[in-house]
């Protein structure tokens, strides 16, 4: 987009390639000629962009800069344009790289979370010892109570003899049945 012609500014929007889920960077460059142009450096400077970080910025300005060392006597737009794209489509390989990486960390993590909750204490004689009577205390006390419950059901039961004993009708019932 053409601003002006004295001295000519214009604008020249720069998108990278699309990228994984169509991810895209784009910055708006502003070139001015100055009189001596293209012995001397165009003014430029990026009036937006979309997706860069700071430090994305400053390197394409870097690169701007660069190129407009190397190309002085010669017209240099499309060299510096063509520049600050290349640069955008490393910068959405360095994205998808960034992404995929934090993405296996995140995978080595998870992974590595999954270890630990398997890995268990390591067994030693000490532990294994502290455990073992512990266990057996928990074992006897079981016993204590199993044998507190038939103590206590024992007292409430009466055995044969005791029955017959105290109810003399069991005396007859038994000798009917074989009767019959």
């Amino acid at each position: 987009t053409v601003l002006s012609e004295k001295p000519t500014t214009f604008t020249i929007t720069v998108t990278s390639e699309a990228g994984e889920n169509d991810e895209t960077v784009q910055t708006t460059l502003k070139f001015t000629y100055r009189e001596k142009y293209p012995d001397e450096t165009p003014l430029y400077e990026i009036v937006s962009q979309e997706n860069l970080n700071d430090n994305d910025v400053m390197d394409i300005i870097k690169l701007l800069e660069q190129q407009a060392e190397e190309n002085l006597g010669m017209v240099m737009i499309f060299t510096l344009v063509s520049a600050v794209q290349e640069k955008l489509n490393e910068i959405v390989d360095q994205i998808k790289t960034r992404r995929e990486e934090e993405k296996k960390q995140k995978e080595r993590e998870a992974e590595e979370e999954e270890k630990q909750r398997f890995h268990g204490t390591p067994v030693t004689i000490e532990n294994f010892l502290n455990w073992k009577a512990k266990f057996d205390a928990e074992l006897l006390e079981i016993k204590r109570k199993k044998m507190k419950e038939e103590e206590q059901a024992g007292k409430n039961k009466l055995s044969g003899k005791q029955l017959f004993e105290m109810d003399h009708n069991l005396d007859t019932s038994d000798i009917q049945f074989l009767e019959e």
